[in-house]
This record gives C-alpha cells, structure tokens and sequence, in this order.
C-alpha cells in the first residue's frame, strides 16, 4: 500500500511531505526511478547569486542528521529512518573536512573561520589565517570575511542569527577578527593585546563602520555588550546596545515583539535576548517564552535585508546542537537539529532558488554513536529485543540506541557503566552514557555534509575541504578571487 503524508502546517509545501511504499514489511521513503528522474532533469543553475544564506549546524556530524531525521519524523507520526528534513530535500551534497592548522579536530572558531574566509586557521582563531598564534594580537594576519566583502565591495546587506551568545566563535567568525575565542569583551581582553591593537568581539560587531557593521545581529551574549552599571560585564563604560541603537535608523530590542516591530520598521536591529547563550528550544517555553525561536530570528533575519535592492548575506547557527552535545544531553542536542530544519524550511519558503544560494553545513562533528534498534523503536530509548523488552549487552545491561564516545556519561572511578533499566532515558535532562568519561564530550573529527541548493550549488558535491565552500559562496556572489 501508500501512504501519503501532508506537511504540518507551519513548513513548506514539499518539505516534510512523505510517499512511503510499504512491501513486505519494507518502508522506502522515496521511489528510486523517481528520484533519478530529478536528477536527470536537474540544470545546474550558473548564474551569480543576489543573496547567501549560509545555515551552521554546530557539531552536526552525519550521525546527528540521522539521529535528528529520525527524531523527527517519529515526531511527526511517521517513519522516522526515511523521513526527510528540510535540507534533506536540497539536490546537492557532499562531505567537508574539517582539521585544524594546528590540530586533526577543529574547534568552532577555525571551522566557521575556513568557511567564513576561506582561510584554515588555529583553534581558538576567529577571521585569521594559519600564521596566528593563540592569544597573540598582530592585526597582520586578520583576513576578510564573506560578509565583510559582500558588504563593502558589493553593497550588500549583511545579517547574523546564532542561539548562542552573538560573540561565541560561529557568529564570530562572520564579522571579527581574533586570535583567541575568549576575547569576548574588553574585561577578557588582555592589556598586551589591547596595546597592539586589537579589539574584543562584542565592540567589533557594533563600533565597526558602517560598510562593514551587520544590518542585523540576533542571539544572546548581552552581558558581552553591557558595562557594569547597567548588569553587565563590561569594565570600560561603554552601553554597546545603547550605542547601536542611538542611530536613527537602528533598534536594540530584547523580546520577540521588539523585533517584530524593528524589522516591520526596516531597522537595523541588535536583539541580544539572553545574557548568555540563549536558553535550549527544551527549556524556551518556560524559561524564556517572549525569546523567539531559531526559525523566528531567520524569518525576521530575511525579511528585514531582503528589503535591501543589492541583495544580502546571512549566517544562521544552530548553536545548542553542539552545546547540548557536549553535556551529554542527546534529546536537547536533537530537538536543537529539529529546529534547524524548520529554520532552512523557512528560509526555503522565503526566498527564490534562481537568486538565493542556500547552503547547510556544519563547523566540525561529534562523537555520537548509532548502535542499533527497530524502525518502530524510540531513537531516545533503548535497543529492544523480540518480545520488546530491553536487549541486553554483553554486561548484561540495556543499551541505548545512541550513546557518545566521550563525555559527563562516561563511567568514572573505574566503575561500570549504570543500569537504565527502568530508567527514562528519553527525557530532556537525561545525561547519556559515553565510553571514556570527560566533563564535556570532545568534538569528533571526521567529515562533516554540506546540503545546497541555488546559484553555484551544483559545486558543493563530493570530499570537499573546509575553506573550499568559502569559494563557492565567493563565486556566487561574483566576488573576486583576492579582496581588494
């Protein structure tokens, strides 16, 4: 038989759609001669592009796509292996390599930074190229970003949405230059790098000139931007928000209603809505209801700059899929993944393929491990046997679908890994079992996917380097090879 699933309200037409063919107990997603069919009549489109939406999962290897997939399709009421996300549907693809200058796994700095610059550079370095040194200024080795380009050479518009701090190392990498990460304010700063001239980040996103400073920044970190006076961090004086928005034409807002209003005004907008990180979409609803979502920032995000005639450029960042990884929080990290899908579902229904190249990547992987179950089965819950209760490992314990390599769920003390049974491991707080224990779950190194669709998309396509897919977003936009 088929059956034939309508999208959820809320997404685009065609992005969540499923056609599943049942025969003999097998679910196929979608028809092969079908889809070879598309291929066949796909036409690379080889025109430049007006806008670039650039979409970062942070730390989303290919098992947490997969993992996020099938969350979300057994979310949905559906099969969860062969449901598509919004970037599922995209024609192009391939795998990225994401090593360091200095290291074989990349942190979020040196990996937004390749992307962002085209330049491979150190952990810890944001918009610098592999000669830096980790906490060492010399503005000698600052290099351009996509943004920084495509704003001054080209006239575009230039927005940032991230739900971590906006002067965390991914939205970073797109407008600041810095050898070191943690230099997010002036208190962290130090003298020697402020005497050779560098700046902190949360000063270079708002003090930078006008052909260079973002039209609009969405996200948390507002005590990066706040002096102490007013509840904040800062130790120099400065109100960065209230000096962004003592421009005419600007807004700093704090809630969803503020932005709402500021992008129906055609502002440029500052919206820090967390004084750090902004909270997990699983604690949103309760602890920070008047915070829009991920996919809200990206749907203000474009239609504020697709007010713009030069076109724009945009950096969106799932952040909390890596941060909620990294505690060992596999259900937060997942639902973070799910909320990226609807924030491309949206930028896809928002914009025209013929002029908008989307691209969806990630910065580096994580150690998330897929170890078995039943299509039917809870991808939080626990591999079961025949008669459906927990199968056992060789210890003689359940064993969870998903487990980490590393991480706060690793035995400790020489002590065995726990019992679950019994135990609810789909739940949100749950801390999941890792092999070797850390107090935070390391960053894995293997290939990272790229998902394209628009104007030079058909170049994202087989083993691809980091920096390369700086290039390809370099030629959409017609920019030239070397920055003027």
């Amino acid at each position: 038989m088929t059956l034939r699933i309508r999208p959820r309200a809320g997404l685009a037409a065609g992005v969540v759609a499923l056609s599943i063919s049942m025969t003999a107990g097998a679910v196929q997603a979608k028809e092969p001669q079908a889809a070879l069919a598309a291929a066949l009549a796909r036409q690379p489109a080889t025109e430049p592009a007006k806008n670039v939406i650039l979409f970062i999962g942070d730390g989303m290897g290919v098992s947490t796509v997969t993992a996020t997939r099938i969350l979300a399709g057994q979310r949905a009421g559906v099969d969860g292996a062969s449901y598509d996300l919004a970037f599922d549907t995209m024609p192009y693809g391939g795998l990225v390599r994401t090593y360091s200058a200095d290291g074989l796994v990349t942190d979020s700095a040196n990996g937004a930074s390749a992307i962002t610059t085209g330049h491979r550079t150190i952990n810890g370095g944001l918009g610098v190229d592999g000669g830096a040194r980790r906490g060492v200024c010399d503005p000698a080795h600052n290099v351009p970003t996509l943004a920084q380009r495509a704003k001054r050479e080209l006239g575009k518009a230039v927005g940032v949405v991230s739900t971590a701090s906006l002067t965390d190392a991914t939205p970073a990498a797109f407008y600041a230059h810095s050898p070191d990460r943690g230099w997010e304010s002036d208190v962290s700063l130090p003298a020697a790098a402020r005497e050779a001239g560098c700046v902190d980040i949360a000063s270079q996103l708002v003090l930078a000139p006008d052909d260079l400073r973002p039209d609009i920044a969405l996200g948390g970190g507002l005590n990066f931007f706040r002096p102490e006076a007013a509840g904040g961090q800062r130790k120099d004086g400065q109100d960065l928000p209230e000096i962004w928005g003592a421009r005419p034409d600007a807004a700093f807002v704090t809630d969803r209603d503020g932005l709402d209003a500021a992008v129906a005004e055609g502002r440029d907008v500052l919206g820090l809505f967390a004084t750090a990180h902004m909270p997990r979409e699983v604690d949103r609803p309760a602890a920070a209801p008047q915070a829009p979502t991920l996919e809200e920032m990206t749907r203000a995000a474009i239609v504020r700059l697709a007010a713009e005639p030069q076109g724009y450029v945009l950096l969106v960042e799932a952040a909390h899929i890596d941060k909620a990884h990294h505690a060992g929080l596999i259900a937060a990290s997942l639902t973070e993944g799910v909320e990226l899908s609807k924030a491309v579902a949206a930028a896809m229904a928002l914009t025209d393929p013929a002029e908008t190249l989307i691209l969806v990547t990630a910065d580096h992987s994580h150690g998330l491990v897929i170890n078995g179950g039943g299509r039917g089965d809870d991808v939080l819950g626990l591999i079961k046997g025949p008669t459906g209760a927990p199968r056992l490992a060789a210890d003689g314990k359940p064993l969870p679908i998903l487990t980490y390599a590393t991480g706060p769920g690793g035995p400790r003390d020489g002590e065995g890994r726990p019992n679950l049974e019994g135990i609810d491991v789909t739940a949100a707080d749950q801390v999941r079992q890792a092999g070797v224990y850390s107090p935070s779950a390391a960053h894995a190194g293997e290939d990272v996917p790229a998902y394209a669709q628009g104007p030079a998309a058909y170049l994202v396509t087989g083993s691809m380097d980091q920096p390369y897919l700086f290039q390809v977003m370099r030629h959409a936009l017609r920019l030239s090879v070397e920055a003027p």
